[in-house]
Order: C-alpha cells, then structure tokens, then sequence
C-alpha cells in the first residue's frame, strides 16, 4: 500500500516583512467530481481526478512551482510566480470560499504557499483586485493513468503533479476554483 496522507505542508522560515513573498491560499481542484470543462492536454475529455490518486500525489505538489499567463486565460509553465508550500484535502460540506460563496464539493484540494510580489507586482494588484470571484486556479499534472481513454469523462487513477497555474475562473476546467492573498 502507497503512502496517502490528506494534509501535508513544508515549512518556510519566517521573514517579516520579506520584499519578494506574500502568501496565497485557494482551491487548485476537486477530486472525485469530474471538471466542468476539458483540461488542456486532455483532447477534449472533461476529467476526474480520483481521491486516492490525489492522496498519494500530494507530496508531488508541494514545492512545485504556480505559474501564469498575463492574458489569464492559460497556463505559462514557463512563467513561475509563486511556489506551492501546503495542501490538504477537504472533504464534503467544505465551503468552496471563505465566505461561504458557491456550492457544496465533495472534496476540494486547498492549496497555500507564496508569489513573488516585487518579481511580478502586476499578479499581486491583479489578485488583489479582483481575487475569488474572477480568478481560480489549475492543475498541471505527468504521468497520468487514465482508466478508460475512451470514456466521455477519464477517469485519472495515477498521477503527479508538476505545478500549478493562476488563471480566470471561466479559463479553469474546474469554474469554483479560488485564489486569494492572504
């Protein structure tokens, strides 16, 4: 049996005040509920990340890098902004945001960490303006074991994660994702 952990983080030494990092938090995605769109790179399929695959994956999140486009309206892997520190799996009745806004998910995976505030000040204002309620985020993943290439939703049973990206919410595959600084 793999490791399965639903929460795990790496630890960042405290710096106040540090010029070149700010904290974020959302949710990168939801397991076990397939995505409202198709993924890029998934040619067409919407996609359903299984929960005991995102487990085993977590340890492959933390440290990756999260990454944007200026349009938002894609991933830029080339363009890292911010870097992954935590991860936790949230399970049913868990509010999509803070506030309470949006449906119910079975399961969310949260995401923290920190952006590269003075690298990309343009990210930070845009964040800060606008936030959860026109901006999400989307996974990037490798190595994916797809149950049935010829289902109308494939099912992902294996995989790693290899980063992260900011984008517009109606750009997500999964449309109640979040980002917010916090």
């Amino acid at each position: 049996m793999g490791l399965e952990l639903e929460s795990m983080a790496i630890e960042m030494p405290e710096v106040a005040a540090h010029p070149n990092r700010v904290a974020f938090r959302g949710v990168l995605t939801f397991v076990d509920t397939p995505s409202d769109s198709a993924p890029s790179g998934a040619r067409g399929h919407r996609v359903m990340l299984k929960r005991a695959a995102t487990e085993k994956a977590i340890p492959s999140l933390l440290g990756m890098g999260l990454d944007y486009a200026p349009s938002l309206d894609r991933h830029d892997a080339r363009r890292k902004v911010g870097v992954i520190t935590e991860a936790e799996l949230r399970d049913s009745g868990a509010s999509l945001h803070p506030d309470g806004r949006g449906r119910p998910s079975p399961h969310s995976l949260a995401v923290s960490g920190f952006l590269y505030a003075r690298d990309f000040p343009e990210l930070v204002r845009e964040i800060r303006m606008k936030g959860p309620k026109y901006l999400g985020m989307s996974y990037e993943i490798a190595e994916a074991k797809i149950d049935d290439l010829g289902a109308e939703i494939w099912t992902v049973s294996d995989f790693a994660f290899t980063g992260a990206a900011v984008l517009r919410r109606d750009k997500a595959a999964y449309k109640q994702t979040w980002i917010e600084l916090q």
